[in-house]
């Protein structure tokens, strides 16, 4: 006997779903953040260490005319996130959501102090790969503990709370970097910034190891119903009941049902990281076209952080909005109006050749344009991409979905962050922005024809999870 998507019978998580917003729910959701404070602040942190290795000849680390070691450490982290996010997205589904968690945290840590003491470039980018990979399994793991430890109403606000840590994550960055610029010699300064990105991953180890499997996973998989109890204590709820489970799928299988919705989540995470972390790596060459030449090094790298602050806000309306509008809404919004803005920026530009020389209108109004569509990737596709895998894919293949989707938008990120260098060059900043805007629309209409909304379902409805009755051994 078989319950579809939760309708039939009682759900065992109903008391967990119906809960209101509490301490609990609030302690999970910093466990989880905190390695997307680290993914920011890692994003942005390159920005600040290439702006000061382009303007210091620092021995070991002179990038200047190279611009295949520009572009690869600019996206080696990326790169080795892509493997990051599979591995533990597999892993996840494969032995549980507990028993990897915390590990992505330790790599992030390593990979972060080896970092600073690189004594080259290339081990800089050899060990950037390690916390790429640390911050790469963080996405499935967390995303996915959070989704099943969430109350049904504040799910999506919860998840995207989750991935909010990243616009604390680049203001802390930007901080750092223009403080460590102004207290110490440019040697030591990129090794600063490069070192306390250690720091957030470091305080949840501890308590990434203490979280217990999920409700979900403890009973739906393991069919460990003592387990699955002891996880639903920890929001102060009971489960309803322990006698069903999620129904054995084949890859083949979950292909089959699934197969398209991977597609809308994977391609337009795609879409959205190319927008979103190759202008971000080069965001200080971007606002400098707009603004000028900064004239002192750390306004370069507060420079390149005007759009990331106003982008922050962007974060925290896509959390008030989220579990109100609808997650398919926020995105293809966030797409057209990313769209629009790089279509505006690019037509107010006044060019010679592909360099922009002015614009139509004061170069304060034109950066505001260009900052705003970091405020739409943030309240739009940037948020829901990392909500919507982490709902919409059943129980036994959710952080595989959630990683394949997650490692789709790394790959896109990988590709602009490396070949930007190049592109610079060769179209310039008004070549890439009218490239961004046709791949935004692309992204928006991707999302209405692919992306399902989960909105206010339970996960097993939102997931259409086939639960049957469990058998006594």
């Amino acid at each position: 006997m078989e319950q579809n998507g939760g309708k039939q019978g009682r759900s065992p998580f109903e008391g967990a779903d119906s809960l209101k917003l509490s301490f609990n729910h609030l302690k999970i959701w910093y466990t989880a953040g905190m390695g997307f404070f680290t993914d920011a602040y890692d994003l942005f942190n390159i920005t600040a260490i290439l702006i000061i290795f382009g303007a210091y000849s620092i021995p070991g680390f002179i990038i200047e005319h190279n611009t295949f070691v520009t572009g690869a450490l600019a996206s080696s982290s990326i790169i080795s996130a892509v493997i990051g996010q599979l591995i533990f997205g597999f892993l996840g589904d494969r032995v549980g959501r507990k028993a990897v968690y915390g590990v992505e945290a330790s790599l992030m840590v390593l990979g972060a102090v080896l970092s600073a003491l690189s004594p080259n470039i290339y081990y800089l980018i050899a060990f950037r790969s390690i916390m790429g990979l640390g911050i790469g399994g963080d996405y499935p793991i967390s995303a996915t503990i959070m989704s099943e430890y969430s109350n049904t109403k504040d799910r999506g606000k919860l998840i995207a709370l989750v991935f909010a840590n990243q616009g604390l994550g680049t203001l802390a960055a930007i901080a750092v970097g223009v403080g460590s610029v102004i207290a110490f010699p440019a040697s030591i300064a990129w090794r600063v910034i490069a070192g306390v990105g250690a720091i957030p991953a470091a305080t949840v180890i501890y308590l990434r190891r203490k979280t217990p499997e999920t409700p979900r996973y403890a009973l739906l998989v393991k069919g460990d119903a003592e387990e699955a109890k002891k996880a639903a204590t920890v929001l102060g709820t009971q489960l309803q009941s322990s006698a069903v489970r999620a129904r054995k799928v084949s890859l083949t299988e979950f292909l089959s049902k699934y197969g398209f919705l991977l597609v809308g989540t994977a391609s337009t995470w795609f879409i959205l990281d190319m927008a979103l972390y190759g202008t971000g790596a080069y965001s200080g060459v971007i606002v400098s076209s707009i603004l000028g030449t900064a004239s002192t090094l750390e306004k370069a790298i507060l420079y390149a952080g005007i759009p990331y602050i106003i982008g922050f806000f962007g974060y925290f309306t896509a959390v008030a909005a989220m579990d109100r509008l609808g997650r398919k809404v926020i995105q293809t919004q966030g797409f057209l109006m990313m769209a629009i803005l790089y279509a505006a920026v690019v037509s107010l530009a006044l060019t010679s050749g592909s360099k922009i020389t002015g614009f139509l209108v004061p170069s304060w109004a034109a950066m505001l344009i260009y900052g705003l569509s970091y405020f739409f990737i943030d309240f739009g596709p940037n948020t829901t991409t990392f909500v919507i895998p982490a709902e919409v894919f059943p129980v036994r293949y959710r952080t595989t979905g959630h990683g394949i989707s997650a490692a789709a938008g790394k790959l896109g990120a990988a590709i602009t962050t490396f070949i930007f260098p190049e592109l610079l060059l060769s179209i310039g900043v008004k070549g890439i922005l009218e490239m961004l805007a046709i791949v935004s629309v692309i992204g928006a209409i991707l999302t209405v024809i692919l992306v399902k909304e989960p909105k206010l379902k339970n996960l097993e409805e939102a997931s259409k999870e086939e639960l049957e009755i469990a058998t006594r051994s």
